[in-house]
């Protein structure tokens, strides 16, 4: 269905709103989650009340990205990565050209652990999806992920790559990332921030 806008029902209070909608003009609350900070401070049961109505909106109107895109980033809020990849999939295939949707799908396949603690085909698949998502779009953050990547899987454990993890903060700081930016990453992962990695 693409980025084509289409009238649902409010998550937050039941009123007739259009995907275009960032916010409720009737509740107040968002009505498409477009980024992680939207859904930063809700509660478990308000996640579970989105999720619950995005779904229903998907059965009466078919595919759509936005919706999608929604129900991952409420998912991933709750950590429930593999159901958060799984509906980051549908955004991507429905909308190749949000690069948010690949760097959040690579951010899935870590389920919480750390990179070292991940097997090698997930990291190749992670790696994947971050350089898709660079090829979109040149985010400090996406290049921060790579450098996380590049420093906790392959350095810690002495393989060698290109470019390395210096290389890629290199190129995160050269697209402006911040140090907010570089701390939110780290929430959203569920892992600390390696010191090498500090900014």
């Amino acid at each position: 269905m693409g980025t084509e806008f289409v009238q649902i029902k409010c998550p937050g209070c039941g009123a007739s709103v259009s995907t275009g909608d960032e916010v409720c003009e009737y509740c107040g609350k968002p009505v498409i989650i477009k980024s992680f900070n939207s859904v930063a401070s809700m509660s478990m049961p308000q996640l579970n009340k989105y999720v619950g109505s995005y779904k229903k909106e998907l059965d009466s109107i078919g595919e759509n990205d936005a919706i999608n895109k929604s129900i991952a980033m409420c998912y991933l809020k709750l950590k429930q990565y593999k159901m958060a990849g799984k509906y980051f999939q549908k955004a991507m295939e429905d909308n190749f050209d949000d690069s948010e949707n690949y760097f959040y799908a690579a951010v899935c396949l870590l389920e919480g652990k750390k990179a070292f603690l991940t097997t090698r085909t997930v990291i190749n698949q992670i790696e994947t999806y971050i350089n898709d998502a660079i090829s979109i779009e040149n985010k400090g953050v996406y290049y921060y992920l790579l450098a996380y990547i590049k420093y906790d899987y392959y350095k810690r454990k002495g393989f060698g790559t290109s470019p390395d993890y210096m290389e890629c903060i290199n190129n995160a700081m050269q697209c402006n990332l911040t140090r907010m930016d570089a701390q939110q990453m780290f929430e959203i992962l569920s892992v600390t921030m390696p010191q090498e990695l500090s900014i």
